[in-house]
């Protein structure tokens, strides 16, 4: 980033959006140090699979519906994840919303709220994994799990949902570690389901600290004032820095993956 540094102050640049390739795509960009300080300290951070310049949305509506789902029993082999319970519910006194917790998160369950709503929010907190097998790619319910063709089923736009899901949050869910063709799989996700956005992790991190950066980044999400969501992780991210609530390296590997980059007036949403 330095020899592009004067520019950047130049200009007034605040938000940064990477389009990375090979073994860039698993290092998340929050994460890059000076020697000083972490980038995301001095910019937002959003990551995109492609540079396509679209205009400008008008966002989401302040009738914005949200879906939580959480898994916090050990299933199927699986681990506990105590805090998903705080999780949700931090998230729903940002965001209110439908929940799915435990017995009630299972995938036929799932299938039926997307038939019956159409949500702009949906946050998924549960053990899952993108590799590039498919078949190795889910995330965990109660009862089974979600494949990458069911995921894009339910949030794909169609004749009966028109409007695309706005942000994709899976909390918990964690990218094949060391594979660079399996660490943007949530971008695949994103980009052939239709979502606009998704947030999650490229480093394995522990529910706790995915709580506290899920409840921060929502409390900051503000789209009535035009806080975008790099935005919002760049704030949970560097007062949790701040606060060393927990160690830097686990906050960093959160990525912000956009469906495309939009623009409107020379800037970046």
């Amino acid at each position: 980033m330095r020899p592009a540094r004067a520019q950047l102050a130049a200009r007034g640049i605040r938000t940064l959006v990477f389009v990375p390739d090979g073994a860039l795509r698993t290092i998340p960009p929050a994460a890059l140090h000076d020697g000083q300080h972490y980038l995301i300290q001095d910019f937002a951070v959003a990551v995109t699979p492609g540079l396509t310049l679209v205009e400008r949305s008008s966002g989401l509506s302040e009738r914005a519906t949200l879906l939580l789902a959480g898994l916090s029993k050990g299933v199927q082999g699986f681990a506990p994840l105590d805090f998903v319970p705080t999780e949700l519910q931090e998230v729903r006194a940002h965001h209110a919303g439908d929940e799915l917790l435990n017995e009630q998160f299972l995938t036929a369950g799932l299938e039926r709220r997307f038939t019956d709503h159409q949500y702009s929010i949906v946050h998924i907190a549960s053990h899952g994994q993108f590799d590039r097998n498919i078949a190795n790619t889910f995330v965990l319910t109660y009862d089974g799990n979600l494949n990458l063709n069911t995921l894009e089923s339910l949030i794909r736009p169609s004749q009966f949902r028109g409007q695309p899901v706005e942000l994709l949050a899976l909390s918990a869910c964690e990218t094949a570690a060391g594979d660079d063709r399996a660490a943007l799989g949530l971008a695949g996700v994103a980009v052939k389901a239709g979502a606009q956005s998704a947030l999650a992790t490229l480093w394995f991190v522990n529910d706790q600290a995915s709580t506290f950066l899920m409840s921060e980044f929502y409390a900051r999400w503000d789209r009535a004032a035009g806080t975008s969501k790099a935005q919002a992780l760049q704030s949970a991210q560097m007062k949790m820095i701040g606060e060393q609530t927990v160690p830097a390296s686990v906050l960093l590997g959160a990525v912000l993956v956009n469906r495309r980059l939009a623009v409107s007036a020379g800037r970046q949403r």
